[in-house]
């Protein structure tokens, strides 16, 4: 068991939402009135999964040990889910390097067509040919 930080427990914490006049919903299982007692004097605690087990150990009612298999069930999906949040996270990275990689040869060959019309509309100036009557310049 270990007291959740500032930041964390900020986190973890939704906004506060309206209800009733009298009555604040501050989190998913916890009703604070307003008033005299609206605010924590002290951080919250969480287990670790670790600690659950170890609880368990110590709590011999029926309900404690339906809570605890309750508790370690949900470890356990969590442990799932960022598992399967890993590998979509790294299918992404793989997707976003070769999106970027076609971007490249997209922009390159992009590149080549725009040179290609920048030739076309403006072809090199070729030496005019003079109209009229020429001398030759060399009579022999």
């Amino acid at each position: 068991m270990f007291r959740l930080t500032e930041e964390e427990w900020a986190a973890l914490r939704p906004q506060t939402v309206a209800g009733d006049a009298d009555e604040a919903v501050r989190s998913q299982s916890v009703i604070l009135k307003t008033g005299r007692g609206r605010h924590r004097k002290f951080l919250p605690y969480a287990f670790t999964e670790q600690g659950v087990a170890m609880l368990s150990g110590t709590l011999r009612s029926p309900r404690a040990i339906e809570v605890n298999i309750q508790i370690m069930r949900a470890f356990v999906r969590l442990r799932q889910l960022l598992s399967v949040h890993k590998e979509l996270a790294e299918r992404l990275a793989k997707l976003e390097a070769q999106m970027r990689q076609r971007d490249q040869s997209v922009v390159q060959q992009f590149q080549q067509v725009f040179a290609l019309l920048d030739q076309l509309f403006n072809p090199p100036a070729l030496p005019r040919k003079r109209i009229g009557f020429h001398v030759p310049t060399d009579v022999s």
